[in-house]
């Protein structure tokens, strides 16, 4: 028996329309508009965007360990390539500086330059605000609590799924 089309019209609606769908698209849609507003704050009182500003926290977070341009691709779930031209774009800016590895010439280690850390303080201030105001302040502190306790259970998931 062939499906008619109005049958199948039928079917993806409801499955567009499922309750998983939905509450997905609004995580997706939530984290975007999240991650726009954070981008232009940025971008307009800080001169960086929010993946340079990922960098310098990353960077920033052990001072001491060296971190090669391959980590900072695996951490910021970048291609070699993209993250090669962030890290010249950052370099070029004064943000950042590489460093040639004494062990194997094929590793280049990047540091926050002074002007760099300068920039991550400035930016993490904006970024507090700008998480603060959209992403703590609408919600009850327990509700907040429930919100970060479920997404680290859900990275978890993911993480131990990639094993």
């Amino acid at each position: 028996m062939n499906a008619t089309p109005q049958h199948d019209d039928d079917l993806a609606a409801r499955a567009a329309n499922s309750r998983l769908v939905q509450d997905f698209g609004l995580l997706i849609k939530s984290a975007t508009r999240l991650e726009q507003r954070i981008d232009t704050a940025l971008r307009q009182e800080c001169g960086i965007s929010h993946t340079m500003l990922e960098v310098l926290i990353r960077l920033c977070r052990r001072p001491d360990e060296e971190v090669s341009q391959r980590q900072l691709a695996d951490d910021l779930t970048l291609t070699s390539s993209g993250t090669t031209r962030l890290i010249d774009r950052m370099e070029d800016a004064g943000l950042v500086r590489r460093l040639a590895s004494p062990g194997d010439r094929r590793v280049a280690f990047v540091q926050p330059t002074a002007e760099g850390r300068t920039a991550f303080l400035r930016a993490a201030a904006v970024h507090s605000r700008v998480v603060e105001e959209y992403f703590v302040k609408p919600l009850a502190a327990e509700d907040y609590a429930h919100l970060t306790s479920a997404l680290g259970q859900i990275d978890k998931a993911l993480r131990d799924g990639d094993r």
